[in-house]
């Protein structure tokens, strides 16, 4: 494929710092409004599933947590299929119509499981068909936040990059913040109408389509070596996991969101049977963390024009270990029958230590990958990275919720052992800044 067919004819690029700042504000408020889309269902599909499982299956039958699983996974499942092909894509043919086509599809997902909840038990086959298309398709059209991510990278310097991952940051955290509050408060005015969940998430993905597709500007960056047209090129994954500068920092991704993903599947469980709270609270719960999530965003943006992302991340991996590890001692003093108001008196700054930590965490490592990546591969890198967290998404809580059926001390004590065995990894990741500086480029700085 030559220079010219790689270049879209119909691009336009932004040029002024106006159009550039308007990409990135633009970005946060569509990040944000698909978030919110997200929150307002995530914490419901347990229920939601079992409304139409229990009919279908049975109340005793075993297969019937298998399934739950599946559905609960088939999001993050497609996001690790299709983050690295939608980042591909927008690399050849512009960020712009990439995301579109992904706002327009979670439109459609979140009508459908809108539909899928308004359902009577008698139709449990067919609704239970139309919450795993639903959330599969939520997870193939969620990928493009790859791309959301490469916008912030076409649109600011290297030295500021880790700035503008924050700012995705934040938008995630506070979209996980309200989401969650407004599905609580859709069900609270419309309790026979389990649906206006799925049509509200729907509704808000539309104002974020409308408003990409009004406002948003072509950032992608012509020129560049031709691209592969694969949308699934598993030789371009691995040349990115291998590659001396991004690898180690991948690797860093990966298991700082498998920890945190066993971190929340496990969160609920220990609410309840731990501290006694009534499931309901767990909607203030998963807010107040979305809440932190996006205060420590915030303060990160102040605090990455002085600090490094390599100590940023040393800091982030202290925290969350020490968070996670934190918990085995809430269960701990459960077994020792101690006093609620000490057992909240632990719970309350582990949570807070686990999110800050992963909060400090996640833009570094997007700074990192973004930066150490060829400027024409930008998408595809970012896109093979959102998929190894999405993997992780899948892998965490599996793993977490199997240890704690076992032992619930067993996901805390090695949930916090395996983010604190990440230190280890941060004088490769130092070595990779050195092998760029001297220019030995690995295979994701040479455009492959």
């Amino acid at each position: 494929m030559s220079q010219a067919e790689n270049t879209p004819t119909t691009t336009t690029t932004t040029s002024g710092g106006e159009d550039r700042k308007a990409a990135r504000l633009l970005m946060f408020a569509i990040v944000f409004i698909d978030l919110l889309g997200f929150g307002i269902v995530l914490p419901l599909l347990p229920a939601y599933a079992d409304k139409y499982l229990t009919p279908l299956m049975g109340e005793k039958n075993n297969l019937s947590g298998l399934v739950l699983g599946l559905l609960m996974s088939s999001f993050s499942m497609m996001q690790f299929l299709f983050a690295p092909a939608w980042g591909r894509l927008s690399d050849r043919i512009g960020r712009r119509p990439v995301l579109l086509v992904g706002l327009a599809g979670s439109v459609l997902a979140y009508a459908l499981f809108g539909i899928a909840s308004d359902l009577s038990s008698e139709s449990a086959a067919v609704a239970l068909a139309l919450l795993f298309a639903s959330r599969a398709g939520a997870g193939i059209a969620g990928a493009t936040i790859s791309t959301a991510q490469a916008v912030i990278a076409d649109c600011t310097p290297p030295e500021k990059r880790k700035l503008g991952m924050a700012l995705i940051g934040a938008a995630f955290g506070i979209g996980f913040t309200f989401g969650p509050i407004l599905g609580f408060l859709a069900l609270l005015l419309f309790p026979d109408r389990l649906g206006i969940t799925g049509w509200l998430a729907s509704a808000l993905s539309a104002v974020a389509l409308v408003l990409a597709m009004v406002k948003l500007p072509e950032t992608r960056k012509p020129g560049g070596p031709p691209s592969s047209r694969k949308l699934f090129d598993g030789a371009a994954f691995s040349k990115v996991l291998k590659d001396k500068a991004l690898g180690p920092v991948v690797l860093v991704s990966f298991l700082s969101t498998f920890g945190f993903g066993g971190f929340e599947s496990t969160l609920a469980l220990l609410n309840k049977e731990v501290m006694g709270l009534v499931e309901k609270y767990n909607f203030l719960v998963f807010a107040s963390i979305g809440l932190v999530l996006a205060l420590t965003n915030g303060a990160y943006r102040g605090m990455a024009k002085r600090v490094p992302e390599e100590k940023a991340m040393a800091l982030g991996i202290t925290l969350m270990g020490a968070g996670v590890a934190m918990l085995a001692l809430v269960v701990a003093l459960h077994r020792a029958e101690q006093p609620w108001g000490l057992k909240m008196a632990i719970l309350a700054p582990s949570l807070i230590l686990a999110v800050v930590g992963y909060a400090l965490l996640t833009p570094s490592v997007q700074s990192l990958v973004s930066r150490r990546a060829d400027e024409h591969r930008q998408g595809e890198v970012l896109g093979v990275n959102q998929s190894c967290s999405a993997l992780a998404r899948i892998l965490g809580p599996l793993a977490a919720l199997s240890l704690y059926k076992l032992d619930a001390l067993l996901p805390f004590i090695l949930g916090g052992a395996v983010v604190l065995c990440m230190l280890p990894l941060l004088p490769s990741i130092r070595r990779g800044a050195q092998t760029i500086a001297s220019g030995e480029k690995g295979e994701g700085n040479t455009g492959g």
